[in-house]
C-alpha cells in the first residue's frame, strides 16, 4: 500500500508543479483530503512524497497556500520536521518556506504552530541543504514585520547565521546573507545588533569571496544598516565598505548587482559631510559618474546612480570632491553639483578663490542651461559671489572682445610727442661719447 500511496503522491507532484491552474484543479477535485492523509502516514517515505506535493501546491499563489494551512497542514510539517529522517526535514523545511513567503498571516500561523523553535533545533545538523532550507524559511517570517524579525531573533539564530557567511556551500551563504538582510531592515537596533556580532565583516568577507550570483543580499544587507544611523554608516565605512563595494563597480559584474552596490554607496554617504569626505577619498564619485554616462549601463542602473547623486551631494562640504563633476557631469547631474556649489561659496571666502584658481569658475561659465531651469538659477546665485569683472574676465569670448578693442583702439598720443632723430642734447651726448680718453690714462699693463 505505501508504494501506491508514494506513486499517487508523485502524480500529484507532477501535475501541481506546472502553473497555479493545475494545482488549483487538484484542490478542486478533493485531493487535497487524501494528501493530508498521507501526511500521517506511518512510513517516512509517504510522508515525504505527500509533502513534495503540498509543496508544489502552496509555492503558486496565496489562495493554494491557504488551502493548505487551513486544512491543517502546519501542525503536520512541524511534525516532520522532528523526525530523525534528514530529507524528510528539508522537504518540511522548504514547504514551510514557501508558505510564509505569501504574507503575514500565512507566516503568522506557522509562528503560532510552534514551528520557529524546531527550525531552530534542526540548524545544527551538518546538511548544508537542510541548514539552508531553514535560513530561507526564517528568512520568509522575518520579512513581513519588526514583530516577526524580533522572534526570529529571540531565537539567537543570528550568530549561526552571520557564521554560515563563510560555509563553502554557497547556497548556504546566500541563504545565511538573505536571513541578516530580511531581519536588519526593521529596525536600528536589530542592524546594531547584527553590528555588534560581527555582522558587517563577514558580509564583506562574504562580497569579497564569492561571485555575483549570491552577493546581492549581503550588499543589500549593508544599506539598509548604513542607512539607519550615522554611526552604523560610519561602521561600514571603517570596514572598508566603500573599498569593496567600489571595486565591484569598476569589474565586470551585473547591472543589477551594480545597481545594489551604488544604491548601498548612498545609504552610506547620505548623512553627514564627514561620510561624504571618507567616500570621496575612494575617487567613488568618478566612477559612478562614468556608470551614468557608459551608454551599456541598464535604465536602472543609471537612475541608481542619479539617485545617489542627489542623496548624497547635498551633504559635501569638500569642493575638491566636486570639482571634477563640474567638468565631466551632464546637465541633469550639474544641477546638484552646482547646487552644493551654491551653498558652499556665499560663506567660505577660501573656497571662492580656490573656485577662480582651479578653472571652476571659468568652467561654469561655459555652460549652457536652460533659462528658467535650476541650474541656471544655481549659476546665477554661484556668479553672484564673484566681482562682476571678474565673471566677465571669464566668460567666454572675453579675450577676443579684448583683442577686438585692442586692433580698434586708436592713440591720443600727438606729432609733437613723436621722436625726434636730430634732438640737440641726444647729438651732444654722442659726440661725448665717441671723443678720444683725455690725457693721464693709462692702458693696463
Amino acid at each position: 500500500m505505501k508504494y501506491y500511496k508514494k506513486s499517487a503522491m508523485f502524480v500529484l507532484r507532477g501535475i501541481a508543479k506546472h502553473n497555479p491552474d493545475m494545482a488549483g484543479i487538484l484542490l478542486a477535485s478533493g485531493a487535497l483530503s487524501g494528501i493530508m492523509s498521507c501526511m500521517e502516514d506511518f512510513d517516512a517515505g509517504v510522508k515525504e512524497s505527500a509533502i513534495w506535493a503540498v509543496g508544489y501546491i502552496v509555492k503558486h499563489n496565496i489562495n493554494h497556500a491557504d488551502a493548505i494551512v487551513s486544512a491543517g497542514a502546519v501542525p503536520l510539517l512541524k511534525l516532520a520536521l522532528q523526525e530523525p529522517e534528514v530529507c524528510l526535514r528539508q522537504i518540511a523545511a522548504a514547504t514551510l518556506s514557501d508558505i510564509a513567503k505569501h504574507d503575514v498571516t500565512l507566516a503568522q500561523a506557522i509562528i503560532d504552530a510552534g514551528c520557529v523553535s524546531c527550525l531552530v533545533k534542526s540548524l545544527p545538523n551538518p546538511s548544508p541543504k537542510l541548514k539552508k532550507n531553514i535560513l530561507c524559511c526564517l528568512s520568509n517570517i522575518a520579512k513581513h514585520s519588526l514583530d516577526m524579525a524580533e522572534t526570529i531573533v529571540e531565537t539567537d539564530v543570528i550568530s549561526d547565521a552571520l557564521l554560515y557567511l563563510g560555509h563553502p556551500d554557497l547556497s548556504l551563504r546566500k541563504a545565511a546573507a538573505c536571513l541578516v538582510c530580511e531581519i536588519v531592515k526593521h529596525h536600528m537596533q536589530l542592524s546594531q545588533l547584527v553590528v555588534n556580532t560581527g555582522g558587517i565583516g563577514g558580509l564583506l568577507e562574504m562580497i569579497s569571496t564569492s561571485d555575483e550570483t549570491i552577493i546581492l543580499p549581503a550588499i543589500l544587507a549593508i544599506g539598509f544598516i548604513s542607512s539607519e544611523c550615522e554611526q552604523l554608516a560610519l561602521a561600514a565605512i571603517s570596514s572598508k565598505a566603500v573599498e569593496v563595494l567600489g571595486k565591484i563597480l569598476q569589474t565586470n559584474y551585473s547591472d543589477h548587482i551594480k545597481s545594489a552596490v551604488v544604491w548601498t554607496l548612498g545609504q552610506i554617504g547620505k548623512h553627514t559631510p564627514e561620510h561624504v569626505e571618507r567616500m570621496s577619498q575612494q575617487h567613488i564619485f568618478l566612477v559612478i559618474l562614468k556608470l551614468y554616462t557608459s551608454p551599456e549601463s541598464s535604465e536602472d542602473l543609471q537612475q541608481k546612480c542619479k539617485g545617489m547623486f542627489k542623496l548624497v551631494l547635498k551633504k559635501c562640504m569638500n569642493t575638491k570632491a566636486l570639482e571634477p563633476l563640474l567638468h565631466l557631469a551632464p546637465p541633469e547631474i550639474l544641477k546638484y553639483v552646482i547646487g552644493q556649489f551654491s551653498q558652499i561659496l556665499p560663506t567660505n571666502a577660501r573656497a571662492r578663490r580656490l573656485f577662480v584658481i582651479s578653472g571652476s569658475l571659468k568652467k561654469m561659465q561655459e555652460i549652457k542651461a536652460e533659462p528658467g531651469s535650476s541650474l541656471m538659477e544655481y549659476i546665477s546665485i554661484v556668479n553672484s559671489c564673484f566681482p562682476e569683472d571678474i565673471i566677465k574676465y571669464y566668460s567666454p569670448g572675453y579675450p577676443d572682445a579684448l583683442l577686438d578693442l585692442v586692433d580698434q583702439f586708436v592713440p591720443k598720443v600727438g606729432k609733437d610727442h613723436l621722436r625726434d632723430d636730430d634732438d640737440p642734447e641726444d647729438t651732444e651726448l654722442a659726440a661725448e661719447l665717441n671723443a678720444p680718453p683725455k690725457k693721464g690714462w693709462q692702458a693696463c699693463s
